[in-house]
């Protein structure tokens, strides 16, 4: 059975006020009443695009609800990379009475913001909520929306590159003109080359199929691949340059490391996603306000290294590297 989130924070307050008067423990499910009682809770899922990292933020959401005893009903939404399609699928779940909504990626949360202004969301994978217009500010987001952000070490992955490509002085970097999650980072990653005496060169695309034109078009000494959708999930063609090259290809999260770029120092998107997941069993458990549930990220960073991509990139990766590397792809 559906009731609405607002509702069953409503009967979870009401029981944690009940339970005061005759018991010390305050549990939700005592007295049947709450998402931890058996009630199957109606959740959109809406997704801009699928690659290893998105899909892992998916599951690792899921898992936190699981894990926490939600009994759960997902409607799981793609929007293939189509903007015009998220903001259809934002608007469906608006209308169709969801109890929760997790957005997955900054043109997913951006659509949801527009369309579902009376139930909460959640979004993950964001890299800057307040630059995209989702929250007041970080600490309080003011409305229905809150979630995790991926913001990026982007100076220390360009820390990392210096470090295993000394020799490297151009970057080339490939990114999606219609992500504000990417302008951020590239703004990012021109500070940071600039202190670290390196010059980016960017090429910009609108959808997947650009990237390989885009990443041809840069003569450079290595690429660097931010947690951008669109280019992400086209990363092979990227990847397919840099080894015809043989430069080193430093990406922004270490799903991709798997792929096959070089290295990584990241997030786990798994984990992230679980984070986020925990923001939503605080709502439909116990009430919570996402105006007043602040944005959060990860402070565990993992750097992973692939040293079959550094062969077929002809890039001999620095001990000292491998030596404090928390995971080597073979």
């Amino acid at each position: 059975m559906k009731r609405p989130v607002r509702l069953l924070g409503a009967l979870a307050a009401s029981a944690l006020l009940l339970a005061g008067c005759g018991s010390s423990e305050a549990d939700p499910a005592a007295d049947g009443t709450g998402a931890a009682a058996g009630e199957t809770v109606q959740i959109g899922i809406t997704q801009i695009v699928s690659h290893p990292s998105l899909d892992a933020a998916r599951e690792g959401f899921k898992r936190a609800l699981e894990e926490n005893g939600i009994d759960a009903e997902y409607d799981e939404q793609n929007a293939q990379g189509d903007q015009s399609t998220a903001t259809s699928i934002a608007n469906t779940f608006a209308s169709d009475g969801k109890d929760l909504v997790l957005a997955i990626a900054t043109p997913t949360a951006q659509a949801a913001a527009q369309a579902i202004t009376d139930i909460p969301v959640l979004f993950t994978a964001v890299t800057e909520p307040a630059e995209a217009g989702l929250v007041d500010s970080w600490e309080a987001p003011g409305g229905n929306l809150t979630g995790t952000s991926d913001l990026n070490p982007v100076k220390e992955q360009l820390e990392l590159l210096a470090e295993i490509a000394p020799d490297a002085k151009t970057v080339g970097v490939v990114y999606s003109s219609g992500e504000v999650n990417s302008e951020v980072q590239v703004e990012l990653a021109r500070e940071a080359a600039e202190e670290l005496g390196l010059t980016l060169e960017e090429a910009t695309v609108s959808n997947s199929a650009e990237v390989q034109q885009a990443a041809q078009s840069l003569d450079v000494d290595a690429f660097y691949v931010p947690t951008d959708n669109v280019v992400v999930s086209a990363l092979e063609s990227v990847l397919a340059t840099a080894e015809q090259r043989q430069v080193p290809v430093i990406v922004g999260e270490s799903d991709s490391v798997e792929r096959g770029g070089l290295a990584t120092y990241g997030i786990d998107y798994d984990k992230l996603g679980y984070q986020t997941g925990l923001m939503a069993v605080e709502i439909l458990n116990e009430g919570a306000d996402p105006a007043e549930m602040p944005v959060a990220t990860l402070e565990e960073l993992t750097l992973v290294v692939n040293s079959g991509a550094a062969e077929r990139m002809g890039v001999e990766v620095p001990q000292a590297v491998l030596d404090r590397a928390d995971k080597v792809v073979e």
